[in-house]
């Protein structure tokens, strides 16, 4: 598109003239200039002299919304008054120019870009130009005191930043919003794909100034960019390739794309640095780093040091290496809850532990939030596995001051619960998927033991319809503790599942001790005369089965007794349905478990 103006000499500018979408300004100035050789003025036929013209300026850089003054100069001057000239804009979108009452030119700039201004006689002939650069305006930044950090990421980004960072911030006065694109699983190379298509494929959840978490689906990545001025935006990589540098490249075209559609001209960039996977995970992907923990935190540490060399990073986060130093503590390799996502309590807490040291700069240690399910050991715990982290960022610093101190003997039984409840001096286990861990499984008066308890197999899933009191048990259960319970179906399909029999493994026990383990499970509701037999095989170095009926069961307990760990202070708990069980589905149950050492 571009723009002309006519000039002579002593006549007004005259109309704009448009026409479908090409608009073309005529202005049209008389040029009366004297020459004293010259005793009349020429004739409207009289041929047009030969002149030459230049300009005072012939490259210009400007920005959006600024104008300069260009002037022409004949040489000779024009004496004739019927003498035209005729100025041209290659593109009127960049520039737009108003001819002046001195005859010069006034040009402003419109909108980013180059174009040309030329300025030629009526038969066309280009007497003079000028290159006319125009920049975007700088947009002046105004710091509100609020850290706003947008992840494009996917679940390891929702363990990290968005359970307890905002509580970490809010607890030391800092002022934040915290933004996550989340796709589960996704890659660099996803959300390359997902940009360049302006694909609204994210979950996106922002965390606002009051800790109130919203989440809107559907979302693209430009969308969030547009959605506030944020001060950091992150960048990991999948876990399955977190390791693999070369699997990073499409992080420059990220990054590309990002850095054009942010609104605070001063944002920086974070890389993520994820961890490594539990050293028992059955996940496919652990086989990348031949299922080798240390293996797979070397490679991810190695590949995020290479990846700052594609991208201006101004920071990356340790969380990889936060959890990689709470493993060598007491609580051990119980950081996840399924052998690669992060435990909700300790595992969550640890990773935001390590966003918070990054991005404020001060220590975490003494930091007075700390969910309420974490004690205050576990606390001090992640908060110093992610202060040496950020300490020393890339390399394993052992909690040697956390790596004991646990009740060797047992003095107080250890109460679990099975459910989604809670309830005081009772250790709940949160979930009932294959890989949930609870550590430093706490006594009935609330000390550490050290001992901890992982779901090898899973449940079916969690079921509420337990008594909501009980009589003439030996250990009293609260409502929140009966009520509910974990169960599998071994004999036929069930909500799309099969679950035979479910596995659980006690941890950190004493090998030259002996326990006992009693059970209790119910499901209140089930038709008179059925029988929903389960069964507890208890190993260690030897094997005891207690078995009990859960059909409406408000008063009985089964106990194996007197099992001896084995030589790495494990013992194994095997739930499934007992002989007697004549449920079509075999269905069993487990509420609770009361664990005490017996000698």
């Amino acid at each position: 598109m571009n723009q002309t103006l006519y000039f002579k000499r002593k006549t007004k500018p005259i109309a704009l003239l448009q026409k479908g979408k090409l608009a073309l300004s005529y202005l049209l100035v008389v040029l009366a200039i004297s020459m004293g050789s010259c005793s009349k003025p020429k004739s409207e036929d009289s041929p047009e002299p030969s002149i030459s013209v230049k300009l005072d300026q012939e490259k210009i850089t400007l920005k959006e919304g600024d104008a300069i003054k260009i002037t022409p100069n004949f040489t000779p001057e024009v004496t004739s008054a019927n003498t035209q000239y005729l100025w041209e804009v290659a593109d009127s979108r960049i520039a737009e120019v108003k001819v002046n009452t001195d005859f010069s030119i006034s040009v402003t700039g419109k909108t980013k870009g180059t174009t040309e201004i030329k300025l030629s006689n009526l038969s066309g002939k280009k007497l003079a130009s000028c290159l006319i650069n125009v920049e975007a305006k700088e947009v002046q930044y105004q710091d509100d005191g609020i850290v706003k950090i947008l992840a494009i990421g996917n679940s390891f980004s929702e363990d990290a930043l968005e359970s307890f960072l905002f509580g970490l911030a809010n607890a030391k006065g800092h002022k934040i919003v915290i933004g996550n694109m989340y796709i589960g699983g996704a890659s660099l190379s996803l959300h390359v794909q997902n940009a360049t298509n302006n694909a609204n494929a994210y979950s996106y959840r922002k965390i606002n100034q009051q800790g109130v978490k919203a989440t809107t689906a559907n979302v693209s990545i430009a969308t969030a960019l547009a959605d506030d001025d944020w001060d950091y935006i992150s960048f990991q990589q999948e876990s399955p390739n977190s390791g693999i540098f070369t699997t990073f490249a499409p992080l420059t075209d990220l990054y590309n794309y990002v850095k054009t559609r942010t609104k605070n001209p001063q944002v920086k960039y974070i890389l993520h640095q994820t961890w490594a996977y539990q050293k028992n995970s059955t996940y496919s992907a652990f086989a990348n780093y031949d299922k080798d923990q240390d293996k797979m935190y070397a490679a991810i540490v190695d590949a995020y040091i290479q990846a700052k060399t594609l991208i201006p990073v101004d920071r990356v986060v340790p969380a990889g290496t936060a959890i990689q130093n709470g493993r060598t503590s007491l609580i051990g390799d119980n950081f996840c809850r399924d052998g690669y996502h992060l435990d909700v309590n300790i595992g969550r807490y640890t990773a935001s532990c390590a966003w918070f040291e990054t991005l404020f700069n001060e220590t975490v240690v003494g930091n007075s939030y700390k969910p309420s399910a974490l004690s205050a050991l576990d606390t001090e715990i992640a908060q110093n596995a992610a202060h040496f982290a950020y300490l020393t960022p890339n390399k394993v610093t052992p909690l040697v001051n956390y790596q004991g101190g646990g009740t060797s003997d047992l003095t107080k039984p250890i109460l679990i619960n099975f459910g989604g409840n809670t309830a005081a001096s009772w250790n709940t286990v949160p979930q009932y998927t294959a890989g949930t861990t609870v550590a430093n499984l706490k006594d009935q008066a609330g000390a550490n033991t050290d001992f901890s308890i992982t779901i090898v197999e899973g449940f079916n899933n969690r079921n509420q319809n337990g008594p909501t009191t009980t009589t003439t048990t030996s250990f009293t259960m609260p409502s929140a503790v009966s009520s509910d319970s974990y169960y599998g179906n071994s004999k036929a399909v069930w909500e799309g599942k099969s679950v035979e029999k479910s596995i659980v493994k006690l941890s950190g026990l004493n090998s030259a001790k002996k326990y006992s383990f009693c059970f209790f499970g119910s499901r209140t509701g089930v038709t008179a005369g059925e029988n929903r037999e389960t069964k507890y095989t208890v190993k260690g170095t030897n094997e005891v089965i207690a078995l009990l009926d859960a059909a409406n069961n408000t008063n009985n307990i089964a106990c194996a007794e007197q099992v001896t760990p084995n030589s790495a202070g494990e013992i194994t708990i095997t739930i499934t349905a007992g002989s007697n069980n004549n449920n079509s589905y075999g269905f069993y149950y487990i509420n609770a478990l009361q664990l005490k050492q017996v000698n």
